[in-house]
């Protein structure tokens, strides 16, 4: 008999993998995840693989990996090309700085305005609204 982590519906398992059952289409669509095979009159069973792919590719999310990037870690998922996964994770932590110094620009310019504008309070000029017309610099 088989296990019950080895015979799973697919409602079942997106209830165990944490998502819902347009997340696993999805991820099939998108090559993620495996089709399994329908039996003769039968319906789709899924296992425990299955649901430690999808907690796989949620875990990748959460560090904001693109679904593309999830897909090539995927395929680097046989353990013996770290040095690939490397490289995509360093390209990556490259870009999540970039944005972090972008974020930070961005919270300075902001913070200066929206103090402006506690000083302007009644005017008839906003100068938040003055710069955004005015094209501000980041």
């Amino acid at each position: 008999m088989e296990s019950d982590t080895e015979n799973l519906t697919i409602g079942t398992f997106a209830r165990a993998a944490g998502v819902n059952v347009e997340t696993i289409r999805f991820y099939q669509r998108r090559g993620l995840l495996p089709e399994p095979e329908r039996p003769f009159g039968s319906i789709r069973r899924y296992g425990g693989a299955d649901v430690a792919r999808v907690k796989f590719v949620k875990s990748a999310q959460r560090l904001g990996f693109s679904l593309d990037e999830i897909g090539e870690l995927l395929l680097l998922d046989d353990g013996a090309k770290c040095s690939e996964a490397e490289k995509l994770a360093a390209q990556h932590l490259a870009d999540v700085q970039a944005r972090l110094s972008d974020l930070r620009r961005m919270e300075k310019v902001l913070s200066k305005l929206v103090g402006e504008c506690k000083v302007h309070r009644g005017r008839t000029s906003c100068p938040l609204i003055d710069a955004l017309h005015g094209g501000v610099e980041i």
